[in-house]
């Protein structure tokens, strides 16, 4: 008989960015029901499961409902870092654990935190050493106006900028927001050599769709990603054909889950191989429950410092609606404050704003 371990996923079925939190959710419940069939494993998942609507004033409190209300110490969800930051405090107070699916900007480092996918290091700079010689040293940056836009920017401008290129414009848009006219023509009148698209969700695919059906140089111009994965084909259509991002991981066939879903899948994999066999192991903090894992024997994803996951790095170009490789890098260890360059360069000089 499998022991019954209560966790939580809080992913958003509606709003701006519905197709990666979906995706992320459906792909944290296939894990689940692997791990309840697998009878290698003496435990089995209940999952309690709550909606934020892609609100992000209904993360915490959710965070804490489900926290305060149950038996749940583990949670897999959140997408964007706005909603993750929200729900850190809820998870210091009740002593739980938050399963972060997606990549996001670095510059953090939470016990209460498993980073299961990529930083900085692992996705935004890799991309940038491939891109720089390989596409020309202007660079057009446009995200979203929260922390991941924020941060990626600072960074791709610091990188850029080191390697002798030139940032010829960096704006913002709300989330949600796909009123574009300003951006579409300043890319037009500067004819950047490739843009870094760090928008999230319907800003992503109008930003796409508008610059693909320009009748001018822009809309030959390579774009680039950090946070683009198959789950959004559908959503952003063949505007998306093209594109060129950088990850952990990309579909081997024609499936669409991509990464967010294989790295939710993946989190509850690692929860289940760090739990079994540990009765009530699942109360424990993240520390602790790494440190008993290696203590015997088993080599968990996750930093003991850090948290953070080592990843491999993939680079790849979508084409005929599927990501073609085009550079693999060995799995590197995160470096989410970016205080080396894997001995290829000295750390950049970033300064973080809270």
């Amino acid at each position: 008989m499998k022991r019954l371990v209560d966790i939580g996923i809080l992913q958003s079925r509606s709003g701006a960015y519905a197709a990666l939190s979906q995706t992320s959710r459906l792909g944290a419940l296939q894990g689940v029901a692997e791990v309840n069939a697998d009878p290698g494993l003496d435990l089995a998942f209940r999952v309690t499961e709550r909606d934020p609507e892609g609100r992000l004033d209904r993360y915490a409190p959710l965070c804490r409902d489900i926290l305060s209300r149950s038996d749940v110490q583990h949670i897999f969800g959140c997408v964007t870092s706005a909603s993750r930051k929200e729900v850190i405090p809820e998870l210091e107070r009740f002593g739980g654990v938050l399963w972060y699916p997606v990549p996001y900007e670095g510059f953090e480092a939470s016990e209460h935190v498993a980073y299961m996918h990529s930083c900085p290091n692992q996705h935004l700079l890799p991309l940038l050493d491939w891109a720089l010689p390989a596409l020309g040293r202007s660079a057009y940056l446009v995200g979203s106006n929260y922390i991941w836009g924020w941060e990626m920017a600072q960074i791709a401008r610091a990188e850029i900028s080191a390697a002798s290129g030139r940032i010829l414009g960096d704006r913002y848009l709300p989330v949600g927001e796909t009123e574009l006219d300003h951006i579409l023509h300043e890319v037009r009148a500067l004819r950047p050599d490739f843009i870094l698209n760090s928008l999230i969700g319907e800003s992503s695919y109008a930003f796409l769709a508008r610059l693909r059906a320009g009748a001018g140089p822009e809309a030959t111009t390579p774009v680039l990603s950090c946070n683009f994965t198959e789950s959004e084909l559908l959503a952003a259509g063949p505007a998306a054909e093209g594109l060129i991002a950088a990850g952990p991981w990309f579909e081997p066939g024609t499936a669409r889950g991509g990464s967010f879903a294989e790295m939710a899948r993946q989190s509850v994999h690692e929860l289940a191989r760090l739990l079994h066999g540990r009765p009530g192991a699942e109360t424990l903090p993240l520390a602790e429950l790494l440190r008993l894992a290696r203590q015997g024997g088993l080599e968990p994803r996750l930093h003991p410092d850090h948290f953070h996951a080592r990843q491999p790095v993939v680079i790849a170009r979508l084409q005929d609606g599927r990501f073609r490789e085009l550079q693999r890098l060995p799995a590197r260890e995160a470096d989410p404050y970016l205080t080396r360059r894997d001995g290829q360069r000295p750390a950049l000089a970033l300064k973080v704003v809270s």
